[in-house]
């Protein structure tokens, strides 16, 4: 029978996503040393890049959140039991 779980560490999950904000920030700074060559579309798509990011960090801040969420309440469960 397949495993259809999947399992993700924090480490992994908080590294790859500095790796996406570096490479996103390097993008910035590419098209921000050379706005001669800047085009519309270059902004489009790093808005949408900015924006793609800003809720990947939203859902891990949620995420961690609700872990510690069910860590307390699994402490308190702890105390009264």
């Amino acid at each position: 029978m397949t495993n259809l779980w999947a399992s993700i560490g924090f480490q992994t999950l908080i590294s790859h996503y500095a790796q996406l904000q570096s490479s996103v920030v390097s993008m910035i700074k590419t098209v921000a040393s050379s706005m001669s060559s800047a085009t519309p579309g270059k902004f489009l798509l790093l808005q949408f890049m900015m924006s793609q990011v800003t809720q990947v960090g939203d859902s891990i801040s949620n995420l961690l959140s609700q872990v510690n969420s069910m860590i307390n309440n699994a402490v308190r469960n702890q105390k009264s039991g």
